[in-house]
C-alpha cells in the first residue's frame, strides 16, 4: 500500500503542477504580439519621418534650384540689378514676374504654398556695374499650410555679390 500512496501523491502534484501553470503560454503570447506590435509601429514611424525628410529635402533643392536661377538672370543684367528689388508684398517687379509665376519653372509652380509667403529680393549697394543681392524663397509644406496657426515658413537664402567689373 505504501507504494500505491506515494504513486497516486505523485501524480495529484503533477497535476496541480500543470493547473497552476495553465494559460502561461497564452501570456507569453499576447506578450510576445506586444512587443512584436511595438516593434512594427516603431518601424512605420522611421518610415513617416523618412519620408518626410525625403519631401524636405525635395523643395530645398527646388529652392536651390529657383535661386540659382534668378542670380543668373541678374548677373547677365547687373546694370539693372536695382529693379529686381522686391519686399514680399505689393505688386511684383517685371523681373521677377516669369520667375515667380512661370508654370514650369515658377516658384509658386515648384514650391508648395509659395504663393502664400511669396520670395524676398533685397539689393544693397545698387549701381550701374551691380550690388549685393539676398534672395529668400519661402514656402509651406501641405500639412502645414493645413494648421492653425500656421508655423513659420521654410526660407532658404542666398547672399551674392553681383558686378560687372
Amino acid at each position: 500500500m505504501g507504494i500505491a500512496r506515494g504513486f497516486i501523491r505523485k501524480g495529484m502534484i503533477a497535476a496541480a503542477v500543470r493547473q497552476e501553470q495553465a494559460g502561461v503560454v497564452l501570456l507569453e503570447v499576447l506578450i510576445a504580439i506586444l512587443i512584436f506590435s511595438v516593434g512594427i509601429l516603431a518601424v512605420v514611424g522611421m518610415q513617416v519621418a523618412a519620408i518626410n525628410n525625403v519631401n524636405d529635402s525635395k523643395y530645398r533643392s527646388e529652392a536651390a534650384f529657383l535661386t540659382n536661377r534668378l542670380l543668373s538672370l541678374m548677373w547677365t543684367d547687373a546694370g539693372s540689378i536695382g529693379s529686381y528689388a522686391y519686399p514680399g508684398t505689393g505688386t511684383l517687379p517685371a523681373k521677377l514676374s516669369n520667375w515667380v509665376t512661370d508654370t514650369t519653372y515658377g516658384v509658386n509652380s515648384r514650391l508648395p504654398n509659395a504663393a502664400t509667403v511669396p520670395p524676398i529680393v533685397e539689393v544693397t549697394n545698387a549701381s550701374a556695374s551691380g550690388g549685393q543681392v539676398t534672395i529668400q524663397v519661402r514656402w509651406l509644406s501641405p500639412q502645414e499650410f493645413l494648421q492653425s496657426p500656421q508655423p513659420p515658413a521654410h526660407v532658404y537664402t542666398v547672399v551674392a555679390s553681383i558686378y560687372t567689373s
